[in-house]
């Protein structure tokens, strides 16, 4: 049974994995056998330091400065990452921005950025690194969805766009992809304790509180809950799993909520 979530020795290339969700889901990978290859496009000391905190913990890391909206730059750093690491088996789109302003008052310009980070990167990246994939007839692709992938919320809705298109780009690339042997998918975070969200995980803030009493599980989720999604998204134990998003947000998307008069 342990054969079917083994990925020791595989190549996961992790994109936007200086920090955050990314470096979560490149320690659990990392800790689970897999070589690291480390992404970021802002600097290469943000990438150095993602690298050898992953190496204190024993991870096999490296890293790699590239811009994931240039096909040009994409292109040749998974030329360079499969010439000097080896071949990319685990491939995790996660890179992403959003921008929180209200529709009316959104600039175009700032909805292109946030579609063409949240979306259109994923499309180049995972063409270029699935070519590989077709080849060797194995390979598993995980897109970072949302739960804004199938709700709204008010100032989000260049993110809410991305991430729903995501999902249905996901569905795509298995129903193209899946004959090779190469599955498809999504996780979508809920809310999750990180340092971003710190400043408002607090007794009384109006936005904990809405989070806890909105999430069945009564909980901000922790980082390393994506670790188990992401293995086995990564892993033969998901051979047969291909085009479906796997929601790990403790339950939010199971239900409407309750009234603020029910226990």
């Amino acid at each position: 049974m342990t054969n079917l979530f083994d990925i020791n020795g595989k190549v996961a290339l992790i994109t936007g994995s200086t920090h955050g969700l990314g470096m979560a889901m490149a320690k659990g990978l990392g800790q689970a056998g897999a070589t690291i290859v480390v992404n970021g496009n802002s600097s290469q000391q943000k990438i150095d330091d993602a690298v050898n905190e992953l190496k204190s913990e024993g991870i096999n890391a490296v890293g790699y400065k590239f811009n994931v909206t240039e096909e040009k730059e994409v292109a040749e750093a998974v030329q360079k990452i499969e010439k000097e690491v080896g071949p990319i088996a685990i491939l995790i789109n996660n890179a992403g921005i959003i921008k929180r302003i209200p529709l009316l008052e959104m600039e175009v310009a700032d909805f292109r950025e946030v579609i063409d980070i949240d979306l259109v990167s994923p499309f180049i990246v995972s063409k270029h690194v699935a070519k590989g994939m077709i080849e060797r007839r194995q390979g598993k692709i995980i897109n970072i969805c949302s739960m804004m992938s199938e709700l709204g919320r008010n100032t989000v809705s260049a993110y809410a766009a991305a991430k729903g298109g995501l999902k249905m780009l996901t569905k795509n690339m298995a129903t193209e992809w899946a004959k090779y042997n190469v599955q498809i998918n999504g996780i979508g975070p809920g809310y999750f304790a990180t340092e971003q969200t710190k400043p408002i995980r607090v007794d009384g803030h109006p936005f904990n509180d809405f989070i806890i009493s909105r999430t069945p599980a009564a909980k901000w989720g922790d980082p390393s809950d994506l670790a188990g999604a992401a293995i086995f998204l990564s892993s033969k134990a998901s051979d047969f799993v291909n085009g479906h998003i796997l929601y790990v947000d403790g339950g939010i998307l199971a239900t409407i909520g309750k009234p603020s008069n029910e226990e």
